[in-house]
């Protein structure tokens, strides 16, 4: 049997707010030729479909779309709720879809009842675990703490218990959305901590051939049978080095035999780099990142007067600037606090207006931001 491991699509989601939309598109045509291509039988995606509770338009759109092109191919889809996901709202007819051949798992009543699969040396069982908020699962399930090792703890026992039942040597799938110890994070996940408690030892899926998991945006290796596929797009600037794709997963009569990576189409690059404005705009080394996304940290010792809009003059998809002055701080290590104590209000705008722009107000700008002040003071004299 062969296995296409996806998972945080995360539809709907913006990066540094440029729309997604299009690169997700584009990733749902990869997607799907790959699983034509590769005679692939079933697709699992472990969660995060939606990159919120209640998706855009567009974003529901496209996923439905999604669905009816895998089933094109005959192949069967598997899928878990995440953590951005609305449990609720995705485990909505879920029993009338199942017949469709498209198994969405976004509920804890199902935790332990596998969706079988059969292939030519007999079935496969896909266990679906949606993301297991602690403090909903403990009372649900009755579990003594709320803890994430628990929760899933609890949820593998159900599934080993399942097992239990069937042939001697049944082959057996996991799909679940965690967060497992050794694993490496990127700024784009979601914190799921619950009382320090937010990793789980990836011993606690032992008992199956395969794990399919979900959160973590970087593809990785947990274990021989236990991984990440990663986000299909880069959500966030931490991912610059990330190679995103999809896990090609291969069950023989006896479990697993292998596992190819299939790395998907990267609609723009993305970079993160640093220096003085005027070596990042004239240094022939930078002119390889003039057509990445770029957050940008300049190391000027005083900021620069507009310093995106001459930036965007050689990096037109400029999204993030941050400051990290050479030296330190330009402030010499005073407080804000010492900073601002006895300065007046017109003062402290005539220091925002200095810093922002690298150059002290004009005499005019001076005169007028005064007469604003004093007008306001006038107007609450006058209450």
């Amino acid at each position: 049997m062969r296995i296409l491991h996806t998972s945080d699509w995360h539809l709907g989601r913006s990066f540094h707010r440029e729309n997604l939309i299009g690169a997700q598109a584009a990733f749902v045509d990869h997607l799907v030729e790959t699983v034509r291509a590769e005679r692939v039988d079933v697709v699992a995606v472990a969660g995060d479909l939606y990159d919120r509770a209640l998706p855009p338009i567009d974003a529901v759109r496209l996923f439905g779309e999604a669905l009816a092109r895998i089933r094109d191919t005959g192949a069967r889809a598997v899928l878990v709720s995440g953590n951005h996901d609305s449990m609720v709202r995705l485990a909505y007819a879920a029993e009338l879809i199942d017949a469709a051949g498209v198994h969405l798992r976004s509920s804890l009543d199902g935790v332990g009842q596998p969706v079988i699969v059969e292939d030519a040396h007999g079935p496969v069982a896909f266990y679906g675990i949606p993301y297991l908020e602690p403090e909903i699962v403990r009372h649900h399930w009755n579990l003594p703490d709320r803890s994430h090792a628990t929760a899933l703890g609890h949820a593998m026992d159900l599934v080993r218990a399942d097992l239990a039942t069937r042939p001697a040597g049944a082959r057996s799938v996991v799909l679940s959305h965690a967060f497992v110890v050794g694993g490496e994070p990127s700024d784009s996940e979601r914190d799921i901590t619950v009382g320090g408690a937010a990793h789980v030892p990836a011993g606690v899926f032992d008992g199956v051939d395969y794990v399919a998991l979900g959160h973590l945006h970087g593809a990785q290796r947990m274990a021989p049978g236990v991984r990440y596929s990663g986000s299909p797009l880069a959500y966030s600037f931490s991912e610059e080095h990330h190679v995103k794709g999809s896990w090609l997963v291969e069950l023989s009569a006896t479990g697993l035999s292998g596992a190819e990576f299939v790395p998907a189409p990267v609609p723009r690059r993305i970079a993160r780099i640093r220096g003085r404005i005027e070596d990042l705009l004239s240094e022939p080394e930078w002119e390889r990142y003039t057509d990445h996304w770029l957050q940008v940290t300049l190391t000027d010792p005083v900021r620069p007067g507009f310093p995106m809009d001459r930036l965007r003059e050689r990096f037109p998809h400029a999204l993030h600037l941050d400051f990290a002055p050479e030296g330190g701080s330009s402030d010499g290590g005073v407080s804000w606090a010492e900073r601002v104590a006895e300065r007046s209000e017109p003062e402290l705008v005539l220091d925002f207006v200095d810093w922002a722009r690298g150059t002290a107000a004009s005499p005019a700008e001076r005169r007028l931001i005064e007469t604003a002040f004093e007008q306001v003071r006038q107007r609450e004299a006058g209450r």
